[in-house]
């Protein structure tokens, strides 16, 4: 599953990528986010009856040194013939200007290690490079794109211009770690948390409380005749310090639910001095 994609919400398209470092750019304040999942709904082809989990988020880092994310997401998957537990684990590193992104990912299956994706890629002029250590050597080449920290700085900045809709890319370093996602994002207008907000007290302590309802879709980005369905839709809540709530991951079959629970926030960032 492409979880970590609802932290990576897509890039700016690729005429805009010069100049994304020139943007004045909104501080994102590190934070670790715990997120309860839950089994929102199923089809019968899904064979799917039941599940939970917990997601774990810790965003760190400063426009000065680079951005690292910790993501872990275990959840219990229940079908009428077995139970599974599956557990993502995801470490990366953005550099402060976008250009270069390290990424390891460890897959586990009721506990054993079913696949482990390590590289690093880089942002070029035309194009992005990608080195893979793991699970084999190999280079790949794909579209040139944005990464996930300095996407999200042109998600906020279009929510602020009061932009509502607009296409992206994204590459992010999942799945097999070989291609580039095309999105097409949809920005509500910026709103406030109300008390009926089944995570109110946990998220009025978010300052500043307004926020955006933002619906992204995935598409692969292969040319096909007809209607196109994208792989997956996020939906959630986005503050302007870059936290995400109130999340739904609607994979076609089957859609998730994840509340968020528990908020630490850390030093907040400060702007580089140059």
């Amino acid at each position: 599953m492409r979880a970590a994609r609802l932290f990576c919400i897509a890039s700016a398209a690729t005429p805009l990528l010069a100049a994304i470092p020139a943007l004045a750019q909104p501080l994102l304040v590190p934070h670790r986010a715990v997120y309860d999942i839950v089994l929102a709904d199923a089809t019968e082809r899904s064979g799917i009856t039941g599940i939970n989990g917990r997601m774990v988020y810790e965003f760190n880092g400063s426009p000065c040194e680079g951005y690292t994310v910790s993501f872990r997401f275990v959840t219990r998957i229940e079908t009428a013939e077995v139970s599974r537990v599956t557990d993502q684990q995801t470490t990366t590193y953005e550099d402060a200007e976008g250009k270069t992104f390290n990424f390891v990912t460890k897959s586990y299956v009721d506990q054993t290690l079913d696949r482990e994706i390590r590289g690093k890629a880089t942002r070029q002029k035309n194009k992005t490079m990608v080195e893979l250590d793991e699970p084999e050597e190999t280079d790949v080449q794909l579209a040139a794109t944005q990464f996930p920290t300095q996407h999200l700085y042109e998600l906020i900045s279009k929510a602020e211009a009061g932009e509502t809709f607009y296409e992206t890319t994204l590459y992010d370093g999942s799945d097999e770690a070989d291609e580039v996602m095309t999105t097409s994002v949809v920005i509500g207008k910026e709103r406030e948390p109300m008390p009926g907000d089944a995570e109110f007290p946990t998220a009025r302590t978010i300052k500043p409380e307004t926020f955006w309802p933002v619906s992204i879709a995935y598409f692969d980005q292969v040319e096909e005749s007809g209607e196109v369905v994208p792989d997956y839709r996020i939906n959630f809540k986005l503050h302007e310090n870059g936290i995400t709530r109130d999340l739904t991951m609607d994979y076609g079959d089957f859609s998730m639910k994840g509340k968020l629970v528990d908020l630490a926030i850390f030093q907040d960032a400060e702007a580089c001095k140059k």
